[in-house]
């Protein structure tokens, strides 16, 4: 490889921008999932009136929550076939079976085979995509490493801003099932273009006119923490308690926001539509807004600002459950979310290195899936036992507490922890 590599045609230090630009078009095409409140009511409708079959608040939630498990799972399985093969080829891998799992959904004749062609199809196919333009913003902005990455998610939460208006439209005009359909064959198409330019740098790349900084006292240096090594340190628990319980946090507001809007905040449905997207515009801009806390005030303090926001933001509705106090309320757990998926993976490579990222991050990102269970089903429990969602919010202010906790006393860099060897140089550069 030279040593002054281009991308796009432009040196590299400019031109890597431009992967940051793809891996938000990706992640904008995967992040369609977070557009599922608006297929909550349409899909009780058909399944009762087309279908015959009266279905409960928590089964028409548990594909949203299958789907964000199966992802979550994929992610760690994945991580060394990036290494392997690229993350071009994983990252059309991912887009095929992704848009297929959407095309499938139209077929589906109950929700339990929902939940198979849509939840476990479509989610693996997010979780093998996924991680790929997360890994390459990691690799080519060593220098700026929460900002890229936090930009490249950008799109995973702003998603819902264009897919959830576009779901309505399509749902008003041509039905549910159909807008399945649509969605699916529009994800396959823009995936498989999107993924042709992905790239790792050459092995030993770095911007030029940075050094890396020299570690701390007792912390880890970068890329010598293997995912076996990483696993020993209390580091990962804390990291992986605190992300449980932000994304159980934001999930749950995902799932339910639209229903919530209507339903307790009293909310007219075709408003609730365009405020789903309001929010997806926090999730999005959360992104890049706690990649860059991240970067300059460490994982830890922004983990423990995003905790205050959260308690503060599910008190708020549920001790003044109007509309005001709805759209505050869920613009920050939405973006809370996007937080934390660029936190946790920012704090990864921080605390971690970035010579095993793919697998490391993988295994963190359990806590997301975790997090994607527990959280809507959560929800939908207690809608169905109280009648009504507000009952969720102060078991949310309490997590956030405990996650508060968590992050002040085990957030904190490794101590010890053993090298790892290198990449190979024939990985990198795929």
């Amino acid at each position: 490889m030279p040593d002054t590599p281009t991308v796009f045609g432009l040196p590299a230090e400019k031109g890597r921008w431009g992967l940051v630009a793809l891996g938000l078009l990706i992640n904008l095409g995967l992040g369609s999932i977070y557009s599922w409140s608006v297929f909550v009511a349409p899909l009780s409708v058909h399944f009762t009136e087309a279908l015959g079959r009266e279905v409960t608040a928590g089964e028409v939630l548990l594909p949203f929550s299958v789907f964000l498990a199966f992802f979550a799972i994929a992610m760690p399985l994945t991580g060394k076939y990036i290494e392997r093969y690229g993350p071009r080829t994983v990252t059309a891998v991912g887009g095929v079976l992704t848009g297929l799992g959407w095309l499938l959904a139209s077929t589906a004749t109950s929700v339990e085979a929902l939940y198979v062609v849509y939840g476990v199809i479509g989610g693996l196919g997010v979780g093998i995509a996924y991680g790929a333009p997360v890994a390459v913003a990691a690799r080519w902005f060593p220098d700026r490493r929460g900002l890229a990455v936090g930009l490249a998610l950008l799109g995973f939460g702003f998603s819902a801003f264009v897919t959830a208006n576009a779901a309505g439209a399509l749902i008003a005009a041509y039905g549910v099932m159909a807008t399945f359909r649509i969605f699916g064959a529009a994800l396959i198409a823009v995936l498989l273009l999107a993924a042709l330019p992905l790239r790792f740098p050459p092995a030993g790349w770095r911007p030029p006119g940075w050094t890396p900084p020299a570690p701390g006292v007792g912390t880890a240096p970068v890329c010598e923490c293997d995912r076996p090594a990483m696993l020993r340190t209390g580091t990962f628990y804390g990291l992986f308690a605190c992300y449980f319980v932000g994304c159980l946090a934001g999930l749950t507001a995902i799932s339910i926001a639209k229903p919530v809007g209507t339903e307790v905040a009293g909310v007219d449905a075709g408003l609730a539509t365009l405020l789903v997207g309001f929010f997806a515009v926090f999730n999005g801009l959360g992104r890049p807004a706690f990649g860059g806390l991240t970067d300059r005030i460490t994982p830890q303090k922004t983990a423990m600002l995003t905790f205050a926001l959260i308690a503060a933001a599910s008190v708020l509705i549920w001790l003044v459950p109007g509309v005001p106090a709805y759209i505050v309320a869920f613009a920050v757990l939405w973006g809370c979310l996007g937080g934390w998926l660029a936190i946790a993976p920012a704090a990864t490579a921080s605390y971690f290195g970035t010579c095993d990222y793919p697998r490391c991050y993988g295994v963190v990102f359990l806590a997301y899936g975790a997090g994607a269970m527990v959280g809507p089903q959560l929800a939908g429990f207690v809608r169905t036992a109280t009648g009504t969602y507000l009952g969720v919010f102060p078991l949310v202010a309490a997590l956030a507490a405990v996650g508060f906790a968590a992050a002040w006393l085990l957030m904190r860099p490794p101590v010890g922890v053993p090298a790892s060897a290198p990449v190979p140089a024939t990985a990198v550069e795929k």
